[in-house]
């Protein structure tokens, strides 16, 4: 993979969570705001505040954003995630999960090919907009026991070789932290200053996170790992 400054302009996939908006920080950082566009997508969720926060924090780096609704296509799954579903999103981190599956199935919270379809969508969209690289935050505690298959590193390399024959070479796929776990993500994005106080990660809509779902849980954890408190949390506890 080529270092990320050897790139001329890239599309971030930035769904207002902490890997795709750290992803957003470190794109920014080395190809500078201009270089950079946010591409934020709706799949049928059953709230809006991650789009809320990716508009957030794409303002706070000055990034162009653009939107995809891909909410049809998804109307046929049962995901606890989509709002057509009946299913109660667990409260019980993603190890317990694939503790009860014994790590044979994607974890309930899994969208079908979500990223599959994220980033070919992505591709056609970054080449009508003179990108060279897509990046997408998937790291190495989202494909443990495959708990999100279309998160690991054999399924970016896949996606990476298709899109890069597919544009006639002219756009590659670049996961940065496929190979690192959320609290190295955390780490880096301290580092680099990132705005982890706009963003949102709770797969359930109240007026506060519920600190309770896997997502939350994995969250809290890689903050914690860091020694330091999460800034988006801080805020709720101060209200």
């Amino acid at each position: 993979m080529k270092s990320l400054d050897q790139y001329k302009k890239a599309m971030v996939l930035t769904s207002g969570g902490v890997d795709s908006t750290t992803a957003l920080g470190l794109a920014v950082d080395r190809l500078g705001a201009e270089n950079v566009i946010a591409l934020s997508i709706q799949y049928g969720q059953k709230h809006d505040k991650e789009i809320r926060a990716a508009k957030d924090v794409s303002a706070h780096y000055g990034v162009e954003q653009l939107f995809l609704d891909l909410t049809p296509i998804f109307k046929y799954s049962d995901c606890a995630l989509l709002k057509g579903s009946d299913q109660a999103i667990p409260e019980e981190s993603y190890a317990e999960q694939i503790e009860a599956t014994g790590g044979e199935t994607p974890v309930s919270t899994y969208v079908p090919f979500r990223n599959g379809l994220f980033l070919s969508s992505a591709a056609s969209m970054a080449l009508s907009k003179h990108c060279d690289v897509i990046l997408y935050g998937a790291h190495a505690d989202d494909s443990a026991g495959f708990a999100y298959p279309d998160c690991s590193p054999a399924f970016a390399d896949a996606m990476n070789r298709a899109v890069y024959e597919g544009s006639g070479h002219q756009l590659e796929i670049v996961a940065p932290f496929v190979e690192i776990d959320k609290a190295a993500v955390v780490k880096l994005g301290l580092e680099l200053g990132v705005p982890y106080e706009l963003t949102w990660s709770c797969y359930e809509g109240g007026e506060h996170p519920c600190g309770k779902c896997g997502t939350c849980l994995d969250r809290a954890a890689a903050f914690a790992a860091n020694g330091v408190a999460d800034p988006a949390m801080a805020q709720y506890e101060k209200a």
